[in-house]
Parts: structure tokens; sequence; C-alpha cells
């Protein structure tokens, strides 16, 4: 199995150069697309890793259909969500990885909400623990598979991320993530992303988005729910985090399970 990461230029992390020509970037167009409450709400709803409907994302940004549809109309425009369609019905998600990058990066200096509830108080925890970072794992977990990860030299630090080592495309294999796929992405392929709550890196990358995938799809984390990031860590995800990766539940304490 080859170790080295995918070969093109998008692959390694770098970004697209800029056509010729090209103006400076408008920040200040984005950051007022972000900047609108209920828009900020739906962009942090799709930052589970999931597409929504319309309506859903109204009810989680509070506003009415007919308001919600105004807002990712507008976000359509500025680039920073997509449709997708499934049948008759037509659902909404970030348009790339790099958006869910920069909601993550901006709580990083964000002030955090008041919280006023209970449920306020146990949604932000299960963030604490175990959440999505757009398609890949963050939270106390996620920090914790990723310092696994490094400590057991499963990835070697390259340039613009990391490499996958032999032994760790053997763990990784075992543990049935498709490695594969991921290496032949167009995107990074294994990269740290720094957690906004732990103010530590975990995995992001190609390779951090299949192996979140893998413990999604096999039960070992599960969405606490629908528009909510926070991920619940399941009886065969304790075991399995001990197991393959000799994380304890004393590496995410806070678990609200």
């Amino acid at each position: 199995m080859s170790t080295e990461p995918v070969g093109s230029a998008t692959a390694t992390g770098d970004a697209p150069a800029r056509p010729v020509g090209a103006g400076d970037v408008d920040v200040a167009a984005v950051a007022r697309l972000i900047g609108e409450p209920a828009r900020a709400a739906m962009l942090d709803a799709l930052l589970a890793g999931r597409a929504l409907a319309a309506g859903e994302l109204a009810r989680i940004a509070g506003v009415s259909p007919g308001t919600a549809s105004e807002h990712l109309a507008r976000l359509r425009d500025g680039g920073l969500v997509e449709v997708v369609a499934a049948g008759r019905h037509r659902y909404h998600r970030l348009a790339s990885p790099e958006v869910g990058q920069v909601l993550e990066a901006l709580a990083l200096v964000g002030q955090p909400k008041p919280v006023r509830t209970l449920r306020q108080s146990r949604a932000n925890a299960a963030l604490l623990v175990a959440r999505t970072c757009y398609d890949h794992l963050a939270g106390q977990v996620g920090v914790a598979v990723h310092d696994a990860l490094v400590s057991r030299e499963a990835l070697r630090t390259v340039p613009n991320g990391y490499q996958l080592t032999p032994a760790g495309g053997q763990l990784l294999t075992g543990l049935g993530v498709d490695v594969a796929a991921a290496r032949s992405a167009r995107r990074a392929f294994a990269r740290p992303c720094l957690d906004f709550t732990e103010r530590r890196s975990h995995l992001a990358g190609a390779l951090g988005a299949a192996l979140c995938a893998h413990f999604l799809s096999h039960g070992l984390l599960v969405l606490r729910a629908s528009g909510h990031r926070g991920l619940r860590v399941t009886d065969g995800g304790r075991r399995m985090l001990a197991d393959t990766f000799g994380i304890t539940e004393t590496q995410y304490p806070g678990d609200p399970s």
C-alpha cells in the first residue's frame, strides 16, 4: 500500500490558483451573509454534514418558510450553500468543506451564547464531547482519536498535513475505513483542524471524513437530533475507541448520554 499523499494539487491541500487579474476577495460580503442570525443558525445546522430541507432549516432558525427561502437564496448566491435534488424534494447543504472550515474557524474567536435553559446546557455539553465539523469528527472524541493516531505513529507530519504510515493504513483498513477512496478524493488527504472547544487539533481532510463516515455508518456514533451537530457515543463505539485507539471514557468526561 502506498503511503504517499494523493499527488494532485488539490489533494495536497493547496488552494486552487485564482484567475489572473482577479481582484481582492470581498470578505465583507461573506461576513454579511454569515453575520445575520437566522442565516448563521442555518449554516451551523448544516455543519452537521447533512442536507436539510428548507422547512427544517426554517424551524431551526426560528423564521417563517418564506423568510427562510430568502435567506437560503442569498446563501446560494454567495456560494455558501448548494441545492441537491432527491426526486421531487430539494435539500440544502454546505457548498464545500472549505465553507465548513471557515465556520468552525469563526467559532474560535466568537463569544459563547448565553445558556438560559437546561436543554441548551445539555446541547452544549453534547457538542463538547463529540460533534461533526462538517464531514469529520470534532470535540473531545475527535481530538482523542487524532492524538491516538499521531502517538501510535499511524500519521506522520508532512508539509500541508499528514501522511498515513503503513502501520496506520493497516490499522484503519482493518477497522473498515475506506482509505483507498480517501486517497483518490480531490481534496486534502489528511490535515489537522483546530478544534474550537478543545483548542487542539482533530483530523480533517478526506481521511478524517472517511473515518467519521465509518463511525456513523456502523452505529459507533449517532446524531443526537436532526439539525444538531452533537454525536452520541454508543456502547459499541466506547468498546471500539478503547480497543482500537486506547481511548477511555475519562478522555470524554462530559458525555451527557
